[in-house]
């Protein structure tokens, strides 16, 4: 489920090598405005026969036994997946070093149109956040198999936050304070092309020269506004962060 920006898990860990200093108008505390964001959320659910699942939470597909069981997978770093059926929901729970980093409880409504998905994600210190999300079924299924897209998604205990720091004098950190996370990744060739003064992309490619990851932040004519805007996921409206400064 690192799927979900409102986590910004993917942006905790991006060190944007592009000329920056102390001075650089990126520079400040960051607060999400929701009214002007757009955050449509994907997520596939397949059965793969018998207890079988394959999952894909938009970094590739995870085939797991559905019983409850921590489950390794390769995705995201690693860890553990782990979904169980608890009644009418499903618990879906993800492990990274054996700690819990992200808890779901899923139910799907009477006419099997709508999923319901109460998300607890823990930041680096434990403490726990909650988010709410609902999704509309886009293809045929039944239960919780099949495509699914968010109609909304609500923080229910905090406000999402991001910070723009300067990284070594000549670059910009992005941190995610609900995760405590900031600093460089090492990225084997990355690709930042600062474009003026108000606008910065950052890609990274594949080693066969697909795009895996890309990031456009755009600074307002008066500085009070930022726009992120990510890779677009096939199907999925345009993801917008609109941030204010804080």
């Amino acid at each position: 489920m690192m799927k979900r920006i409102l986590g910004l898990a993917f942006l905790a860990c991006v060190a944007i090598s592009a000329a920056a200093a102390a001075s650089d108008p990126f520079v400040g505390d960051w607060k999400l405005n929701p009214s002007r964001s757009r955050l449509t959320d994907k997520m596939v659910v397949e059965s793969a026969g018998g207890n079988k699942y394959t999952f894909d939470f938009g970094g590739g597909p995870e085939t797991i036994v559905v019983d409850g069981t921590d489950q390794p997978t390769s995705l995201y770093g690693g860890g553990t997946l782990a979904v169980g059926k608890e009644g009418a929901t499903w618990k879906v729970v993800r492990k990274s070093g054996g700690q819990t980093i992200i808890s779901a409880i899923w139910s799907v409504s009477a006419d099997g149109n709508t999923l319901t998905d109460r998300y607890t994600g823990f930041n680096a210190a434990g403490r726990p956040y909650n988010l709410l999300y609902t999704y509309k079924r886009t293809t045929p299924g039944a239960g919780f198999a099949g495509t699914w897209v968010s109609t909304s998604e609500k923080a229910v205990d905090f406000v999402l936050g991001i910070q723009l720091r300067p990284f070594q004098g000549d670059g910009l950190s992005i941190v995610d304070p609900s995760s405590q996370l900031m600093g460089d990744m090492d990225f084997a060739a990355p690709l930042v092309r600062r474009l003026d003064a108000h606008t910065v992309e950052f890609l990274r490619k594949k080693a066969g020269g697909e795009l895996s990851d890309f990031l456009r932040l755009e600074l307002s004519p008066d500085l009070k506004s930022l726009t992120i805007t990510p890779h677009a996921v096939a199907g999925v409206e345009q993801h917008v962060f609109a941030f204010d400064r804080g």
